[in-house]
């Protein structure tokens, strides 16, 4: 049987790479690339499959084969790509993850109210891969539990 590997989604810049990286335990040069990746233990969506609504069909297909679906929300840039209700689309576990949290804290409350609307149940992660928050138990979290 294959392992499952975890998807992460959201738009451009929200930290998508970097925090795939962290999770594949890949410390190069950032790579941006409109293609999909499949890393070690990761699958790593570019931002416009989110930002083109018609590329939806295309994230649920993908999305058989992961474990977990991560819908990332930069707390930097707290603006909404996802329409209501997307993460129901999912059938493995999805966890919302807020991005940048050591950026505009007073954002905080935006990034859970979209998130809710997203239809992603609480609790929610957040992380600073710069700062190391939430990192280490995210990782623990995703990586031990397959």
């Amino acid at each position: 049987m294959r392992k499952k590997r975890v998807m992460v989604i959201g738009p451009s810049n929200c930290g998508k790479t970097t925090l795939v990286n962290v999770l594949n335990g890949y410390d190069g040069p950032l790579r941006k690339t409109q293609d999909i990746i499949y890393g070690k233990n990761t699958i790593d969506v570019p931002g416009y499959y989110i930002e083109n609504a018609w590329m939806y069909k295309h994230l649920i297909i993908i999305a058989q084969d992961a474990s977990h679906v991560l819908i990332l929300v930069d707390q930097s840039r707290c603006f909404n790509v996802y329409p209501p209700g997307f993460a129901k689309v999912f059938r493995c576990p999805v966890i919302g993850v807020i991005t940048k949290v050591d950026l505009m804290p007073e954002n905080e409350e935006l990034c859970f109210n979209q998130l809710k609307q997203i239809g992603v149940s609480e609790p929610y992660v957040k992380i600073s891969v710069p700062s190391g928050i939430g990192i280490g138990a995210l990782k623990e979290y995703l990586l031990n539990e397959k």
